[in-house]
């Protein structure tokens, strides 16, 4: 995969560059940029000539017409979701790589598709009834878990009826006997990653003292942290990494790195997991740092690794000394569970991109979309094709479009073009969300360069670092706290599809994974 370009935008240039308000696309010239892309100026020029191109074609049709399809049944199954992964997302991740004809690992795979989303009582989806729908198959409502939408949100007694509880594939595997797993980048107990274990009528129900909170009784509505530890495909759980300690620890108990915990009920759960496996005579191991997480042996057989209070840091941000990345996660929790033998289920999650979005934070979500790559290729490395299905899917989108008329290989962090009031307007837009700005004189506010190079004017108007590493403030139509999710058909790449097109089948005839 080629490297990172890490090279500062250029501002924007003089306006009699550029023609403005053309009827006509083709008369539009490339908006110029700083020039950020890995292909030197010798292969950009053999795409001048159309043997190029009718050259790669050949090869595109070549290559699949050599393909052989693999008919084994799929032992072990990864599933690879990019939180608020977009289609645009993808593709202003290529230019971030190095160029706009570049590829992610999980476009190299030989199958995609498009797959739609939202919920049953909402055109947009979250994280919460997408990942009902994709780890169980069944569409439910705005907010709630691993329920049908019977269930209605903050119903606890709908979510404690069995016949309304929605069973993961993850559950499924483990009741054929097999190893089963989740890596995420945000609290464990988060949205995606409590869809693989949990049923509850609200995703915020993380803690005890969240239920508390919204006026019911935590004895009646287990908390979804209380059902990672005990639940019946909580508990089974081989391994688990991610953050989200302060969910797992009473008020009163403080973390390793001195974070206070958040529950009301006095249980410290990371002691109760680890007092659960001793129980059992399993070999176990909980690490809250990177070093103990390399050193964590392969034979072991539960695995419990939290290692930030909340979501893990940004790729951008975090102390690489200190804290995995999800590559680093996602190659322990494989050698882990492919350790027996005997097949796994796996779920990964890079959750980051979708908080990135909510704070409009472009940078930040394509740079968790290059690391979510990252980990899809170890994966590919460290498995075989022959026996372990590799799935790669979003759950829905965000309001970030990239568009206009910028120059090819310019920064995607630049500017696209100038609009009909004779102002720059930036590659990457969000529709919503937080930053939006109006001028005094009603005109509309264009970023400047040192706020795309991650500045942001505070109340005083006065320039201020907020990061300390590079974050993309882009121009926003509407006013939001949070930048919201979006409708899309998203893509769904699969590294075997048609040689695994079983998937994994349980043995009742009446019923397929």
């Amino acid at each position: 995969m080629s490297g990172f370009c890490a090279v500062v935008m250029g501002g924007p240039m003089p306006q009699t560059v550029l023609k403005k308000n053309e009827e006509e696309d083709d008369d539009i010239y490339p908006y110029p940029n700083k020039i950020v892309r890995n292909k030197t100026a010798e292969e950009m020029e053999e795409e001048h000539d159309q043997k190029f191109w009718k050259n790669n074609a050949a090869k595109a049709v070549r290559e699949r017409l050599e393909r052989k399809m693999n008919h084994n049944r799929a032992k072990n199954v990864i599933l690879f979701l990019g939180d608020g992964m977009s289609i645009p997302t993808v593709a202003a991740a290529r230019v971030y790589l190095g160029g706009e004809e570049e590829q992610l690992t999980f476009e190299k795979f030989p199958y995609s598709g498009l797959s739609k989303t939202y919920c049953v009582d909402h055109q947009t989806a979250d994280s919460a009834c997408s990942a009902t729908a994709y780890l169980g198959g069944v569409k439910a409502n705005l907010g709630t878990i691993g329920v049908s939408a019977a269930v209605n949100k903050k119903n606890c007694t709908a979510m404690n009826e069995v016949e309304n509880q929605v069973q993961s594939i993850a559950r499924l595997f483990q009741l054929k006997g097999k190893r089963t797993g989740l890596v995420t980048t945000t609290r464990v107990t988060h949205a995606s990653p409590a869809g693989v274990y949990a049923h509850t009528a609200d995703r915020h129900w993380e803690s005890d003292t969240s239920i508390i909170k919204a006026g019911l009784d935590p004895a009646e509505c287990h908390d979804i942290a209380k059902q990672l530890v005990y639940g019946e495909t909580g508990r089974n759980l081989n391994v688990v990494m991610g953050g989200g300690r302060k969910n797992f620890l009473p008020s009163t108990v403080y973390d390793e790195e001195g974070h206070p915990g958040l529950r009301s009920d006095n249980l410290n759960l990371i002691d109760e997991w680890q007092k659960q496996k001793e129980a059992l005579g399993a070999k176990y191991t909980y690490v809250w740092n990177r070093d103990q997480l390399l050193n964590v042996t392969n034979d072991i057989d539960y695995l419990l690794g939290l290692f930030e209070t909340g979501h893990l840091k940004y790729n951008l941000d975090r102390n690489t000394d200190t804290e995995p990345s999800l590559e680093e996660m996602t190659e322990k929790a494989i050698q882990i569970l492919q350790d027996n033998g005997d097949g796994y289920f796996l779920f990964v999650e890079g959750g980051r991109i979708d908080t990135a979005h909510h704070d409009t934070y472009a940078h930040k979500a394509l740079d968790e979309t290059a690391e979510f790559s990252k980990a899809i290729q170890k994966a590919v490395d460290i498995t075989n094709e022959e026996d372990t299905l590799i799935v790669v899917t979003s759950d829905h989108a965000h309001t970030m479009s990239y568009a206009g008329y910028a120059q090819r290989g310019s920064d995607v962090f630049g500017y696209a073009g100038r609009a009909s009031d004779s102002n720059p307007y930036t590659i990457l837009n969000y529709a919503n969300g937080p930053g939006y700005k109006t001028m005094a004189d009603g005109e509309r506010y264009v970023p400047s360069a040192e706020e795309m190079k991650g500045y942001r004017p505070n109340k005083k108007n006065i320039m201020k670092c907020r990061v300390s590493k590079k974050v993309i403030l882009e121009e926003k139509t509407v006013m939001q706290k949070t930048q919201t999710n979006a409708e899309e058909s998203l893509k769904r790449n699969v590294r075997k599809s048609e040689k695994n097109r079983n998937n994994y089948k349980r043995e009742d005839k009446d019923m397929d994974v």
